[in-house]
């Protein structure tokens, strides 16, 4: 009974407060100023380090944040009017971030090395911690298993690796939410001038002219026809058994939700994106809600939380100094930093902090083509590093 009680209530607080917000930001313009994903990104944080985020409510948040990033992304997707960016912005974005993090890995292997050593590491097993890094930060969290085998990383640093990792990326997404706009627009400010005009989301203009009753209809359909691509993504998943899963459906749900946004039917569905859009800041308190900073002491081995964040933050100033010179877009640019350090799923995230629906689809292209080299990429590494270290 407790167990079903605290069910209801952390549904509730993972639905509720993010409607809250958004319905506290239609009244109050400073809200979207601040952003209702920051906003949402300190409540989440506050109550999951206040003690009150037991097993049974953490594992509702691990769920809803599942769920709710799948179905935003068919959502976000249906929403869109693609206009896409040529193939060569998306492999330029795709080699500038493969090149970024394979070179700040290399790097900080030589950086961190006396300090392995100085742990008891030995250079072999310090050059599997890198390899594991780069098949991490080029093809997603999922490759973390795969390329651990591979290349036959203990146990011991296997839980450091993935624990340190988990503290990287929290802070890294975190940084996205506060900054993410801010860097871009600094970086990139010719481009900013078009980007904020022509593709801000723009559909609540024109879904003003229907009647609420014709509004709730469109957004349900639209939900259903969601739930129905990550469905029959779970199912194709399923039939066709495969190592890593997750590419198949974020590759089955982007395609089947692509090809849907060209049907008429579903083009009439205004205000999917703003839904979709719903969805993210579910996710994103359900995420933030989930870092517990007590969970997450690892005072031993510190280098590897050192040498994580240095592969992490510094192929992000990489990607945006190479962007700067091969004047790639800067949206483009941060989405690929996303795709790749966290994953596909999150691209929908950065989407909504630049306010830009055009780097959605390009940006879940990059991470799948990450997924796609990730294992080769981090066993590559072992053997470069296993024989220059």
């Amino acid at each position: 009974m407790a167990n079903i009680l605290t069910i209801i209530v952390a549904s509730i607080y993972l639905f509720g407060i993010p409607f809250l917000i958004v319905k506290m930001a239609e009244r109050w313009p400073a809200i979207h100023k601040i952003s209702p994903m920051v906003i949402l990104y300190i409540i989440g944080l506050l109550v999951g380090n206040i003690g009150i985020v037991g097993e049974t409510a953490f594992n509702v948040c691990e769920n809803v944040s599942n769920i709710a990033m799948l179905i935003a992304i068919p959502l976000m997707l249906l929403g869109c009017n693609f206009r896409l960016k040529s193939a060569k912005s998306i492999f330029a974005a795709f080699g500038v971030g493969l090149f970024s993090v394979l070179t700040v890995t290399v790097a900080g292997f030589f950086l961190f090395q006396s300090q392995a050593t100085a742990a008891g590491l030995t250079d072999t097993e310090f050059a599997k911690v890198g390899a594991v890094m780069v098949g991490i930060y080029t093809g997603g969290i999922p490759n973390l298993a795969p390329v651990s085998k591979a290349v036959g990383l203990p146990q011991h640093l296997f839980l450091l690796v993935s624990g340190h990792d988990l503290v990287v990326t929290s802070i890294y997404l975190l940084f996205i939410v506060f900054l993410g706009k801010r860097i871009v627009r600094l970086f990139f400010p010719r481009m900013a001038k078009t980007s904020d005009k022509m593709k801000e989301i723009p559909d609540e203009e024109v879904g003003e002219k229907n009647s609420l009753k014709q509004m709730v209809a469109n957004r349900g359909i639209g939900i259903l026809v969601a739930i129905g691509i990550v469905a029959i993504s779970y199912a194709l998943s399923l039939a066709i058994p495969l190592d890593n899963t997750i590419a198949l459906i974020i590759i089955t749900i982007t395609t089947l939700s692509i090809l849907l946004s060209f049907w008429k039917p579903v083009k009439r569905l205004e205000g999917t994106f703003e839904m979709g859009l719903y969805f993210v800041y579910v996710f994103c308190l359900a995420v933030a809600t989930m870092v517990n900073v007590h969970d997450l002491e690892f005072s031993k081995h510190l280098f590897i939380l050192y040498y994580i964040a240095f592969a992490v933050f510094g192929s992000l100033l990489l990607q945006i100094l190479f962007s700067r010179i091969f004047k790639l877009d800067g949206d483009l640019m941060l989405a690929s930093s996303i795709a790749l350090i966290n994953s596909p799923p999150f691209v929908p995230m950065v989407a909504a902090v630049l306010k830009n629906r055009d780097i959605i689809l390009p940006g879940i292209a990059i991470g799948l083509l990450g997924y796609a080299v990730g294992n080769y990429l981090g066993v590559g590494m072992f053997w470069l590093l296993s024989h220059v270290g």
